[in-house]
């Protein structure tokens, strides 16, 4: 693809990333077979190549409209059109520089303003949201059900292990998925301990950044990329091993902290360190299949349906590792029809464009439940959610499903 981009942005290093990205799209179309909004719509600016050449046009020097802003909005960030790409367009990154241009020059509506506003100050604060989840939880049955699908119901996290292990890794905490299912962390650190291996929380870490991020507020993500530095890095110092993730959509973030902070000369050398010693679980969990599949053999006897992240399979571009890993404790691993589209969750998508979030929630539901599982496991607190708020079936983490096999185990 030609590009001619404009003085305002041509010389600058998002320019320079753009003008490249744009350069590698060979205009083939496959993209838009896998983008989960051309299939809803119908319409070539709300897929992938139209997108692109939406921003195209802006970077080189035409202007935006309130039109443009809604286009690239609707995308989910899903990177679907990534996986499917024969020449590699980053396209993740072309949409997040394209979405904060045109976010400088088309004011949102004060109630858009007001919802980006409220989400990137309170969901990222976990001072904040922890109360605030706890309150909604408490009145639930009297919450709107736009709202109360938004609140899972109170879990227990059961207990965090104490013995301390000469092996030792770091894990993320996280923001929202302490309070909305802190079990999920917990049953980690438990699984994690029965094979020698201890997790550490560093305290003053926090949200990974994508939060801020996706709102156009990369200032805010870079702050937050380098509190979460600064937290770890004694611990690292100190010898763990690795980040742990346990949501996909903060693994596939923290792995970009090289990059985003590559002109940070005081951060460039530790984010590139901290990327790469950044793993999902799933990434972990394999080194140890033996002992696993030891210690579970028969003690899990269910069927259920995996829901793989957007932010794990085309984001992280891993593939079959929960799979494989769930299968060698006797698990019976269903990949439902689609399993490569996205559920619709994709961050704040689903409060900013619901309608078409629940168009594609209700699909995927659909298709999960069709191959008879009797549980539906993912591997990101958004997925989990929003999946939740459409089945009765229930919906886990999948390391939820090794933790109950172990405590069973003993």
């Amino acid at each position: 693809m030609q590009t001619n981009l404009a003085d305002f942005i041509r010389d600058t290093r998002e320019g320079k990333e753009a003008d490249a990205i744009l350069r590698s799209c060979v205009h083939c179309g496959f993209c838009t077979a896998t983008c989960p909004t051309y299939q809803l719509l119908g319409d070539e600016l709300d897929g992938p190549r139209g997108r692109i050449y939406l921003i195209k046009q802006v970077l080189e020097g035409k202007e935006p409209t309130a039109k443009t802003q809604q286009h690239l909005d609707r995308c989910l960030t899903c990177r679907n059109c990534e996986t499917t790409c024969p020449s590699g367009v980053q396209y993740g990154r072309l949409i997040d520089i394209g979405r904060k241009v045109v976010s400088d020059r088309v004011a949102y509506t004060p109630v858009q303003r007001l919802k980006r506003a409220a989400l990137r100050e309170l969901l990222p604060r976990k001072a904040i949201f922890a109360p605030a989840m706890k309150i909604g939880q408490l009145v639930r049955p009297l919450l709107p059900s736009a709202l109360r699908e938004k609140v899972p119901a109170r879990q227990a996290s059961g207990i965090w292990p104490t013995r301390q292990h000469a092996r030792t890794m770091l894990l993320l905490d996280g923001c929202v998925q302490p309070s909305m299912a802190p079990n999920i962390n917990a049953a980690t650190a438990r699984v994690f301990d029965a094979l020698q291996v201890q997790l550490l929380v560093a305290q003053k870490a926090g949200c990974c950044g994508a939060i801020r991020h996706h709102l156009n507020d990369h200032d805010g993500a870079l702050d937050d990329a380098r509190r979460n530095i600064d937290a770890w890095w004694p611990a690292i110092e100190f010898g763990a091993e690795a980040i742990v993730m346990t949501a996909s959509g903060c693994g596939v973030m923290v792995k970009d902290y090289g990059h985003l902070l590559a002109h940070d000369p005081d951060y460039a050398e530790k984010a590139l360190h901290v990327s790469g010693m950044t793993k999902d679980l799933s990434e972990i969990l394999p080194d140890f299949e033996k002992e696993l599949a030891t210690q579970l053999a028969g003690k899990i006897n269910k069927r259920v349906a995996w829901h793989p992240p957007c932010t794990l399979q085309h984001g992280q571009q891993i593939r079959g590792k929960v799979e494989g890993v769930l299968r060698s404790a006797g698990v019976d691993v269903q990949l439902c029809k689609d399993s490569h589209l996205c559920c619709g969750s994709a961050g704040t998508y689903s409060v900013l464009q619901p309608e078409l979030s629940h168009q594609l929630r209700d699909r995927k539901i659909a298709n999960l439940e069709a191959t008879g599982a009797e549980t539906i496991v993912s591997a990101n607190i958004g997925c989990l959610t929003h999946l939740q708020a459409g089945t009765q079936k229930p919906v886990r983490h999948w390391i939820e499903l090794i933790d109950d096999a172990l405590i069973a185990a003993h």
